[in-house]
Protein backbone atom coordinates (compact mmCIF):
# COMPACT_ATOMS: atom_id res chain seq x y z
CA UNK A 1 0.00 0.00 0.00
CA UNK A 2 1.06 3.32 -0.65
CA UNK A 3 -0.05 6.43 1.45
CA UNK A 4 -1.26 8.89 -1.59
CA UNK A 5 0.16 12.33 -1.83
CA UNK A 6 -2.93 13.69 0.02
CA UNK A 7 -2.40 11.85 3.02
CA UNK A 8 1.37 12.36 3.32
CA UNK A 9 0.76 16.19 2.53
CA UNK A 10 -1.64 16.86 5.48
CA UNK A 11 0.18 15.25 7.54
CA UNK A 12 3.51 16.94 6.47
CA UNK A 13 1.73 20.15 6.65
CA UNK A 14 0.56 19.45 10.26
CA UNK A 15 3.47 18.37 11.26
CA UNK A 16 5.32 21.71 9.60
CA UNK A 17 2.47 23.58 12.28
CA UNK A 18 3.67 21.73 15.05
CA UNK A 19 7.23 22.65 14.63
CA UNK A 20 6.78 25.94 13.73
CA UNK A 21 4.33 27.46 15.16
CA UNK A 22 5.07 28.22 18.76
CA UNK A 23 1.55 29.27 19.44
CA UNK A 24 0.89 31.62 16.44
CA UNK A 25 -0.88 30.81 13.67
CA UNK A 26 1.21 29.64 10.44
CA UNK A 27 0.49 30.86 7.07
CA UNK A 28 0.20 28.69 4.51
CA UNK A 29 2.52 30.19 1.94
CA UNK A 30 5.02 29.60 4.64
CA UNK A 31 3.96 25.82 4.94
CA UNK A 32 4.40 25.18 1.20
CA UNK A 33 7.95 27.19 0.92
CA UNK A 34 9.56 24.77 3.94
CA UNK A 35 7.65 21.62 2.79
CA UNK A 36 8.02 21.99 -1.05
CA UNK A 37 3.88 21.96 -1.58
CA UNK A 38 1.46 23.78 -4.19
CA UNK A 39 -0.06 26.36 -1.74
CA UNK A 40 -3.36 25.40 -3.43
CA UNK A 41 -2.67 21.84 -2.88
CA UNK A 42 -2.76 22.94 0.60
CA UNK A 43 -5.91 25.34 0.55
CA UNK A 44 -7.92 22.12 -0.21
CA UNK A 45 -6.48 19.63 2.23
CA UNK A 46 -6.93 22.65 5.28
CA UNK A 47 -10.29 23.24 4.30
CA UNK A 48 -10.99 19.17 5.30
CA UNK A 49 -8.57 19.58 8.22
CA UNK A 50 -10.28 22.78 9.52
CA UNK A 51 -13.77 21.51 8.46
CA UNK A 52 -12.68 18.07 11.25
CA UNK A 53 -11.93 20.20 14.03
CA UNK A 54 -7.76 19.73 13.58
CA UNK A 55 -7.08 23.14 12.71
CA UNK A 56 -8.11 26.63 13.76
CA UNK A 57 -8.04 29.49 11.31
CA UNK A 58 -6.82 32.93 11.86
CA UNK A 59 -7.72 35.58 9.58
CA UNK A 60 -5.81 39.60 8.70
CA UNK A 61 -2.58 40.09 8.76
CA UNK A 62 -0.44 37.59 11.27
CA UNK A 63 -3.14 35.13 9.98
CA UNK A 64 -2.29 31.65 9.48
CA UNK A 65 -3.71 28.17 10.43
CA UNK A 66 -2.54 26.76 14.24
CA UNK A 67 -3.71 23.37 15.64
CA UNK A 68 -6.65 22.71 17.52
CA UNK A 69 -5.62 20.23 19.97
CA UNK A 70 -2.21 20.07 21.44
CA UNK A 71 0.26 17.62 18.96
CA UNK A 72 0.62 15.02 21.55
CA UNK A 73 -3.29 14.89 21.03
CA UNK A 74 -3.38 14.72 17.20
CA UNK A 75 -3.25 11.07 15.81
CA UNK A 76 -2.05 10.92 12.63
CA UNK A 77 -4.39 8.05 11.77
CA UNK A 78 -7.24 11.61 12.37
CA UNK A 79 -4.72 13.36 9.81
CA UNK A 80 -5.13 10.91 7.12
CA UNK A 81 -8.87 10.41 7.47
CA UNK A 82 -9.52 13.91 7.75
CA UNK A 83 -8.22 14.38 3.89
CA UNK A 84 -10.47 11.49 3.41
CA UNK A 85 -7.41 8.87 2.86
CA UNK A 86 -8.78 5.26 2.58
CA UNK A 87 -6.57 3.32 4.73
CA UNK A 88 -7.65 -0.05 3.25
CA UNK A 89 -5.44 -2.30 1.09
CA UNK A 90 -8.20 -4.17 -0.76
CA UNK A 91 -9.92 -3.15 -3.48
CA UNK A 92 -13.16 -4.50 -2.01
CA UNK A 93 -16.03 -2.82 -0.89
CA UNK A 94 -15.85 -2.41 3.34
CA UNK A 95 -16.38 -5.70 4.54
CA UNK A 96 -18.07 -7.03 1.91
CA UNK A 97 -18.50 -10.91 0.68
CA UNK A 98 -17.90 -9.57 -3.12
CA UNK A 99 -15.91 -7.81 -4.69
CA UNK A 100 -12.81 -9.03 -4.98
CA UNK A 101 -12.33 -11.25 -7.89
CA UNK A 102 -15.59 -12.16 -10.25
CA UNK A 103 -18.19 -11.30 -7.10
CA UNK A 104 -16.13 -12.95 -4.71
CA UNK A 105 -13.49 -12.58 -2.13
CA UNK A 106 -10.24 -13.63 -3.12
CA UNK A 107 -7.85 -16.29 -1.45
CA UNK A 108 -5.87 -13.10 0.23
CA UNK A 109 -8.17 -11.12 1.13
CA UNK A 110 -8.49 -11.13 4.97
CA UNK A 111 -4.45 -10.84 4.68
CA UNK A 112 -4.59 -7.65 2.83
CA UNK A 113 -8.02 -6.50 5.20
CA UNK A 114 -5.69 -7.04 8.11
CA UNK A 115 -2.84 -5.45 7.07
CA UNK A 116 -5.22 -1.99 6.55
CA UNK A 117 -6.06 -2.92 10.23
CA UNK A 118 -3.07 -3.05 11.28
CA UNK A 119 -1.47 0.47 9.44
CA UNK A 120 -4.52 2.37 11.30
CA UNK A 121 -3.73 0.77 14.46
CA UNK A 122 0.27 2.11 13.54
CA UNK A 123 -0.98 5.42 12.53
CA UNK A 124 -3.56 5.81 15.71
CA UNK A 125 -0.94 4.85 17.76
CA UNK A 126 1.38 7.69 16.57
CA UNK A 127 1.00 11.50 17.54
CA UNK A 128 2.20 14.51 16.06
CA UNK A 129 4.16 15.26 18.80
CA UNK A 130 6.19 11.59 18.53
CA UNK A 131 6.46 13.03 14.88
CA UNK A 132 8.02 16.27 15.06
CA UNK A 133 10.28 14.86 18.05
CA UNK A 134 11.33 11.64 16.52
CA UNK A 135 9.48 9.36 18.58
CA UNK A 136 8.03 6.70 15.59
CA UNK A 137 10.92 4.66 14.71
CA UNK A 138 11.78 1.36 16.82
CA UNK A 139 7.54 1.49 17.56
CA UNK A 140 6.92 -1.51 15.38
CA UNK A 141 7.86 -4.87 17.11
CA UNK A 142 8.43 -7.76 14.95
CA UNK A 143 6.44 -10.88 16.49
CA UNK A 144 9.02 -13.61 17.07
CA UNK A 145 8.14 -17.02 17.12
CA UNK A 146 5.76 -19.21 19.53
CA UNK A 147 7.67 -20.70 22.32
CA UNK A 148 6.30 -23.85 20.56
CA UNK A 149 7.95 -23.23 17.53
CA UNK A 150 11.85 -23.66 16.89
CA UNK A 151 13.63 -21.25 14.85
CA UNK A 152 14.20 -22.70 11.25
CA UNK A 153 17.63 -20.74 9.51
CA UNK A 154 16.85 -19.92 5.70
CA UNK A 155 18.46 -18.15 3.04
CA UNK A 156 16.65 -15.10 1.68
CA UNK A 157 14.26 -16.24 -1.44
CA UNK A 158 15.85 -13.26 -3.59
Amino acid sequence: MKLSTRGRYAVMAMADIAHYSKGEPVTLADIADRQDISQAYLEQLFVKLRRCGLVESARGPGGGYKLAHEAGDIRISDIVLAVDEPLKVTRCEDSSPIGCLNGSRCLTHDLWEELGRQIHVFLASVSLDDVIHKRVLGRAVPVGPSPAEAPVEREPAC
